[in-house]
């Protein structure tokens, strides 16, 4: 039976998306090479080219992946929130919880910037 090429291509993005994910956030965007994103992904450099674009266009995907994470995340914590003011501290602390874990200090506050600019 075949599986929808919507389902595939999702699929596809996910696996490389993972996979830069784990190379930009254990060896850095400067390390990592489009071979180490296909190679772990078990997928062709043109799989890459055609879904992302570049390195760049992988990064930038991995940083609208995390950014989601954290916003979800920061969301599903100060919903909790009795007071619109713990709301605001839940917010704060979550965040600042979140930018501490080594992954996304690296892919975020250092990789990211210096690779596409501040935002």
């Amino acid at each position: 039976m075949h599986r929808p090429r919507k389902e595939m291509i999702a699929e596809t993005r996910a696996k490389l998306i993972a996979a830069a994910r784990h190379a930009f956030g254990t060896i850095g965007y400067a390390d990592a090479s489009m071979d180490d994103f296909t190679a772990s992904a078990g997928l062709t450099r043109g799989a890459l080219y055609h879904h992302v674009g570049d390195k760049r266009g992988l990064l930038q995907a991995v940083i609208a992946e995390i950014d989601g994470e954290m916003a979800a995340r920061v969301n599903e914590v100060a919903a909790r929130a009795p007071t619109r003011w713990q709301h605001f501290v839940d917010e704060c602390t979550t965040y600042i919880e979140l930018a501490l874990e080594p992954e996304i200090q690296r892919i975020m506050f250092r990789d990211a910037p210096a690779v596409l600019g501040d935002p």
